[in-house]
């Protein structure tokens, strides 16, 4: 369209050169609709071969040439990183060209066929390489799997030799392991039949050791329960006489204890079920327990929703459970307490729920109230341990179970279940005999005798006479503390506590002469008391025996590095005890020589109680400082010191055998008699030098001491 709009311009044009072989075929055609007069060259670029390209249009006259060039875009990237780099750059690059018309047009379309060939022989030969190298690469992977095949093979055939090699060897090992297992079996099954030979001869030894401890028992029981029938006997030694038969059924019980547990334990207890009437039973065993809870005014009752309830259990057994629960209640029970047995049936079970109001048990205590020689943190008369663990035992052979729920300061209840029926006891475990009510009588005093509490007896007696001594008793069991107690209290002024904890508190607010404790009590111990005393300043100098029943060389040197003066192991001699007592008392008082002596200190014995001898040098440098203050008083001295008025005096009485102000008096009177014979003062002044208020008061003081006046004192000091 341009060029038919510059037709005019064609008049005057010979030569059409077009930018490519396509634009010079549509000039051709312009320039035939035109029918110019003159002969026109129309001249392309590219002569690119093929159908439609330049090399056709030359050869069939459409166009006179077509110039075929290099683009020269290899030269112009040259020239232009030349220029980028400042290096040096011809400025005139020719392109060599080359023109195409209908005098080589055939030779270019002859070569250019040929390169066409070649260029299809090219691509035939490349498609066969390829197809070679596609077998090639099949055979390569062929090759490939089949060496690691091989490899493999080998690899595997070799560990299955060693494996092999291996196996022989573990063969070998596991035979001789056999063999010696084997023999280890053999030695095992002899070893088993010796252990259970063992186990019966201990379970024999323990059921002879019984009947050999239940013996002398009876032989103790019964002339002692004669004696207590005879009233004149009894009108003189009846208290000690119900101490030594409730201690001799406290004794019986544990052996029975003891001998229940090793039973169960060596599973050697056999079950004897029958059919009772619960009911009955259990009302049997609440009448023998209703005169200690009237005693201390505690309700004691029955609850339950049928009268005639029949179940299988082994009276025997069960009994010792119920017992043992309604002991623990009336322990646990303060007066005017409530404890109640509820009986219920639901299903096919019986349960039996004892529920006390008493001083309960922590969530911990109740979580290892179950297990072998557990004793919860209380702060009354300790048991065995054994009690709950056999019941729980007891329960399980009677394929029942027992529970307890508790919250501490509101109560407990444990909880006894019992199956319905006979089905879950074998032939072997059922008997039929009645209920034998004699033996529930003699257990029920086994168990209730211990419940009649001993109350800490105190001589209240204003007319008697003050002993010169004090003991302070710190012991928890009820009964060895009245014993001791009533025992002591003929030779000394006997205090009592029945826990650690107040034990100290006794101490510190009456500063005994003695103190004799038990090593196992509630709160502090024994020998936390011991340390804690000996550390105080206030009661160091207190001698302290320890009575214990844990009698090892260990323990008897973990109470006397404690800082005990003595320690006597239960059960005791009570002359062995007094004897101890007095000694120490006795060392006391030669210790008291020894501070209140007027001998050199030279030839002093050193002095065995660090905190004893740190008070009285205290004590004695805070008077000496003191002895010119006319105005000088105890209050001073506790003030420096740092003790109240009370135990200042008591300590300074122990130890030095006098009053405080006896004992100033007497420094104040050595010091001036040490001043009149090395000294050149007049009487006035060395009265006021040691803190007497006149010169009169003073001669008068000092010839009360010494039978001189201190004038006279000084003249026959002078003549010597």
């Amino acid at each position: 369209q341009q060029l038919e709009k510059s037709a005019a311009a064609l008049n005057t044009a010979d030569m059409i050169f077009a930018h490519n072989d396509v634009m010079a075929a549509g000039a051709k055609k312009v320039i035939d609709r035109l029918k110019l007069k003159h002969d026109i060259k129309v001249v392309g670029i590219d002569a690119l071969p093929g159908n439609g390209g330049g090399l056709q249009m030359v050869a069939s006259n459409v166009l006179d040439a077509s110039l075929l060039y290099p683009t020269g875009g290899k030269e112009a990237v040259v020239t232009a990183f030349r220029i980028l780099n400042k290096e040096s750059f011809s400025k005139d690059n020719i392109l060599q060209s080359l023109v195409i018309d209908s005098t080589n047009v055939l030779l270019m379309k002859l070569q250019w066929n040929k390169i066409s060939s070649q260029q299809k022989d090219i691509e035939r030969q490349q498609s066969l390489l390829a197809e070679q190298d596609v077998l090639f690469r099949n055979q390569q992977m062929v090759l490939n799997i089949t060496v690691i095949t091989l490899v493999l093979a080998i690899v595997f055939g070799g560990l299955a030799f060693y494996s092999l090699l291996d196996n022989r060897k573990i063969n070998k090992s596991l035979e001789a392991k056999n063999d010696q297992i084997l023999s280890q079996r053999n030695q095992l099954i002899e070893m088993s039949a010796k252990a259970e030979m063992a186990t019966e001869a201990k379970l024999n030894f323990f059921t002879n050791i019984s009947h050999e401890f239940r013996t002398p028992l009876t032989l103790i029981l019964s002339p002692l329960e004669d004696l207590l029938n005879n009233e004149k006997i009894k009108a003189v030694a009846g208290r000690n006489l119900n101490l030594i038969h409730k201690n001799a059924f406290r004794l019986l019980r544990l052996v029975n204890q003891l001998i229940e547990y090793r039973k169960i334990e060596y599973e050697k207890m056999q079950i004897n079920a029958s059919a009772n009437n619960l009911i009955d039973f259990v009302k049997d065993i609440l009448d023998s327990f209703q005169h200690s809870a009237q005693k201390r005014n505690i309700d004691l009752r029955l609850t339950n929703t049928e009268h005639n309830l029949i179940v299988w259990f082994d009276a025997n057994m069960l009994d010792k459970v119920i017992f043992n629960l309604l002991s623990n209640a009336l322990k646990f029970t303060a007066q005017n307490g409530k404890i109640q047995v509820f009986i219920r049936r639901e299903d096919d079970q019986v349960y039996i729920n004892v529920q006390d109001n008493g001083i309960g048990m922590t969530e911990d205590e109740a979580g290892h109230i179950f297990e072998h020689f557990y004793q919860a943190n209380t702060n009354s008369t300790k048991g065995s341990g054994l009690g709950l663990s056999l019941s729980k035992e007891l329960m399980r052979l009677h394929h029942g179970t027992i529970q307890v729920k508790s919250k501490k300061w509101e109560g407990t209840v444990f909880s006894l279940s019992l199956k319905t029926g006979s089905d879950h006891f074998n032939e072997e475990e059922k008997k039929k005999e009645d209920l034998n009510r004699p033996e529930l009588y003699e257990q029920s005093k086994i168990y209730t005798t211990d419940l009649d509490e001993a109350t800490v007896v105190e001589n209240n007696d204003a007319m008697r006479s003050l002993k010169e001594q004090s003991v302070l008793i710190i012991e928890d069991n009820i009964d060895l503390l009245n014993y001791l107690s009533s025992k002591l209290s003929e030779q000394f002024e006997v205090h009592t506590a029945n826990t650690g904890n107040g034990g100290i508190d006794s101490a510190y607010e009456l500063v005994p002469d003695l103190i004799i404790s038990d090593v196992v009590l509630p709160g502090a111990t024994g020998s936390e008391l011991t340390a804690r005393l000996k550390s105080d300043i206030r009661t160091s100098h207190i001698p302290v025996i320890l009575l214990t029943a844990k009698g090892s060389i260990e323990q008897q040197i973990h109470g006397i590095d404690s800082m005990a003066d003595a320690y006597i192991v239960k059960p005791f001699n009570y002359d062995y005890l007094l004897a101890n007592a007095k000694n120490l008392l006795k060392n006391r008082v030669l210790l008291k020589d020894h501070y209140t002596s007027d001998i050199s200190p030279s030839t002093r014995l050193p002095v065995s109680k660090t905190l004893d001898k740190k008070f009285i040098n205290d004590f004695a440098g805070i008077v000496e400082q003191n002895l010119s203050n006319e105005n000088f008083n105890v209050d001073d001295i506790c003030k420096a010191i740092g003790v109240s008025r009370v135990q200042l005096y008591r300590k300074v009485k122990v130890l030095l055998d006098c009053t405080i102000t006896d004992y100033i008096l007497n420094r104040r009177l050595k010091k001036a008699k040490y001043l009149l014979i090395n000294e050149n003062y007049s009487i006035s002044e060395i009265t006021y030098m040691v803190g007497f208020t006149t010169p009169n008061y003073f001669a008068t003081v000092f010839k009360a001491k010494y039978g001189i006046t201190p004038s006279e004192f000084k003249k026959n000091e002078i003549h010597k």
